[in-house]
């Protein structure tokens, strides 16, 4: 068969998955998920026909939803081996414009995860009404620190205690709410003799702070929902300079 007998059964084969595609995701009464829960149940409806890296997407997605609302396209892309292009049409297949806007889905699953900070005890059952909001804040807290142990993945930590053990410098990164956090992790570490470096932003210099970061470093992040914009702008500076996260 000639080049461009192949290049026009491939087209065909690419056209016909696409429909295919469209079919059934009509099927299920809508192409644009709006929520998280929706995005899972059409994946898990079986009636989405993925090619073969739109699949391994679509695995990735499933598996580690946490990772791809706190990553960039670029992290998302190699943690789950595809190119970041492909994150893009695989976004474009359920309506998103690009997978910036698709990955407020699973942005909106963790805000929504944590308990609000406000809290939501009733005021009339307070015996002081002075009391309500610091309650609320107690009551949080404690909901949020006992969620830690159900959702903690041990391999993880055990991986990121490995990367932070083997670095010759560590970079602590963190704004706004996990400021105080990374710098009580900075003391700590000092104190413990480990070498590490508190991106702190001063003046704004974040990114010259993080401008020196090499391989053989670590990166420390800590961020919280509603995520700042900052601390993953960070973090992707320190993956394109191949240091460990």
């Amino acid at each position: 068969m000639s080049g461009r007998g192949k290049a026009a059964e491939e087209r065909h084969s690419l056209e016909t998955a696409a429909r295919k595609r469209s079919r059934s995701l009509a099927a299920l009464g809508y192409t644009k998920p709006q929520t998280y829960e929706e995005l899972r149940a059409v994946l898990s409806s079986g009636t989405v026909h993925f090619p073969k890296r739109l699949r391994q997407v679509a695995i990735f997605l499933w598996q580690h939803p946490s990772e791809v609302a706190l990553g960039t396209i670029a992290q998302v892309a190699d943690q789950a081996g595809v190119q970041p292009s492909t994150l893009v049409r695989f976004a474009q297949i359920f309506g998103y414009s690009g997978f910036s806007d698709f990955q407020l889905l699973f942005k909106d699953r963790m805000k929504g995860s944590w308990p609000d900070a406000q809290g939501s005890p009733d005021r009339a059952e307070e015996p002081n009404a002075d009391l309500h909001f610091l309650n609320g804040m107690v009551g949080a807290c404690q909901a949020s620190l006992g969620r830690i142990g159900a959702d903690f993945d041990i391999a993880a930590f055990e991986a990121m205690v490995d990367h932070l053990a083997a670095a010759e410098l560590i970079y602590v990164i963190g704004s706004k709410r996990a400021f105080p956090v990374t710098t009580y992790l900075s003391l700590t570490l000092s104190q413990q003799g480990v070498r590490n470096v508190l991106v702190d932003n001063v003046g704004s210099t974040a990114l010259d702070q993080v401008g020196c970061i090499t391989p053989r470093d670590a990166v420390l992040a800590v961020s919280f929902s509603p995520y700042n914009s900052i601390t993953p702008d960070l973090v992707a500076v320190a993956h394109e300079r191949k240091a460990r996260i």
